[in-house]
């Protein structure tokens, strides 16, 4: 896949796609062939600082970490952008989504990882 904006961290899509964050830029969802689907910045009108882990839930969500902005937001495939941690992470680095509900995320500040419990209905 070329004309990526410094690619950093990757993960898989429920259909078949992958979804990439850019160094200071942006994360772009690609369909199994390979072509762009979209830009989370343009579909959202969103702005990151500096987008790293990414990973996508059961559900479809794609979750992103913003390094900068200390951040994890939740992009549904439908509705606006939710914000699932504001606080209490340094530098939030490479994540992943549990089938329980369950995001794990990397704080490379605090070298550690941190547990969160975001689902509200059960799997």
């Amino acid at each position: 896949v070329p004309n990526l904006l410094g690619p950093r961290y990757i993960s898989p899509a429920p259909n078949g796609g992958f979804v990439v964050s850019e160094e200071c830029g942006d994360v772009k969802v690609f369909t199994s062939s390979r072509k762009l689907l979209c830009s989370l910045s343009s579909k959202y009108g969103h702005r990151f600082g500096n987008p790293a882990g990414v990973c996508v839930d059961m559900d479809g969500s794609i979750l992103v970490a913003d390094e900068q902005r200390r951040t994890v937001h939740l992009f549904p495939e439908r509705g606006a952008p939710v914000c699932l941690v504001s606080a209490g992470l340094r530098r939030p680095a490479g994540m992943a989504c549990s089938s329980f509900g369950h995001l794990f995320v990397a704080d490379a500040g605090e070298n550690c990882v941190k547990v969160f419990k975001y689902r509200v209905r059960p799997p």
